[in-house]
């Protein structure tokens, strides 16, 4: 049993005080940027719609997606940009350098999330599989019929097909116009 609990660290940067749960440390960087990036989106109208961390040659990119109803205008991205640069200087929850870009999900935006599966529900995807199919095929284009939270989802193909897929078997989900 644990006499004094788990450790609280604190750093006291000029006025401010940082306070680390043990919990926080266990975070990925994405999910720690997204908590820091939410309430910025939310005062500034928008919403976060994916955070992504990763290595790409020899730089690290830092890509917080935002969204808004009638779409994301550039001056809303130079508006992120402003209100999340400032935090993440002061929180440095990135220890290497990196690039910070802010982006629009765009028109055929990538599904990531359960949240995004449901929203999308009756509408038409495009899956790109990591292994091919029996017939040497890796794209299938169909309407989304269900999803659950743990990432299993069925594709309508056609009138009288239908696939059900795990989202870890797939490359990407992307949200397509029409078929």
């Amino acid at each position: 049993m644990k006499e004094w609990g788990d450790p609280l660290f604190c750093l006291l940067i000029g006025k401010e005080e940082m306070c680390l749960s043990p919990d926080s440390k266990k975070k990925s960087t994405a999910e720690r940027v997204w908590d820091m990036a939410e309430p910025l989106a939310r005062e500034l109208g928008l919403s976060i719609w994916d955070v992504q961390f990763g290595k790409e040659g020899a730089d690290w990119y830092l890509r917080v997606f935002i969204d808004k109803e009638g779409g994301v205008s550039i001056d809303d991205c130079v508006d992120m940009t402003h209100a999340l640069n400032p935090v993440l200087d002061r929180e440095d929850p990135i220890p290497q350098e990196y690039m910070l870009e802010i982006f629009s999900p765009g028109w055929e935006r990538k599904l990531t999330r359960p949240e995004h599966f449901q929203a999308y529900l009756g509408k038409p995807l495009r899956v790109k599989l990591i292994r091919p199919l029996e017939n040497g095929g890796r794209v299938l284009e169909g309407i989304l019929l269900r999803a659950q939270p743990g990432g299993e989802f069925e594709l309508q193909l056609d009138e009288e097909t239908s696939v059900t897929l795990e989202k870890k078997e797939c490359a990407a989900v992307n949200v397509i116009e029409e078929l």
